[in-house]
């Protein structure tokens, strides 16, 4: 009886070290891709993995000031189409400065979330949607405007109101709460 009670507890012991073992295993073997020099992990939500990130240290900083750390953190599920600090280089001299300014929340906002799409849309979804558009699809932002869709090539792209094309850099970035696809130019609404 004594010996079937210790084989009992051993073998309890052993279940758990070979489960939390399991999930560790499982962990290592998360599809990841490497943005700004660093593993975008699929468990992580979109604030978690940005935050690693060293070429959006501006979008992140933007989106603090905005305050939607906590909407992106939330269940989602987002489609966000993330600008790199060089798409933010390219905005006028002063643009982002001014942005992030308490007053100027309210526009920081607006142009945050015209790069957010309600929902989680793959690239080969939305290039699904170009192709049944005749080429372009149109696809309504959390801030309520619409971007433009389209390719060139194999290459997606995106249009905002005011004419600015950004290529989709790297795409299918999964989150917990969405993806994450990077683009070369800040959009406008």
């Amino acid at each position: 009886m004594y010996t079937r009670s210790k084989l009992a507890v051993v073998g309890m012991i052993a279940l758990s070290f070979a489960f939390s073992g399991n999930v560790a295993a499982q962990k290592m073997k998360e599809k990841t891709v490497m943005v700004g020099g660093a593993p975008m992990y699929p468990s992580k939500n979109i604030v978690e993995n940005a935050v690693n990130s060293k070429d959006h240290t501006t979008l992140v900083a933007a989106v603090k000031a905005a305050g939607l750390v906590e909407t992106l953190q939330s269940a989602g599920p987002f489609t966000v189409f993330a600008p790199t600090d060089a798409a933010f280089a390219k905005l006028p001299a002063g643009t982002v400065e001014t942005l992030v300014k308490p007053e100027n929340k309210e526009m920081l906002t607006k142009i945050l979330t015209y790069h957010v799409l309600p929902g989680k849309y793959s690239a080969k979804q939305v290039m699904a949607a170009v192709k049944a558009g005749n080429g372009k699809a149109m696809m309504k932002t959390v801030a309520g405007e619409e971007l433009t869709f389209w390719m060139k090539g194999k290459d997606l792209y995106v249009t905002d109101a005011k004419g600015n094309k950004a290529k989709v850099t790297i795409a299918d970035v999964n989150q917990s709460n969405g993806v994450i696809h990077v683009i070369d130019t800040v959009l406008l609404p």
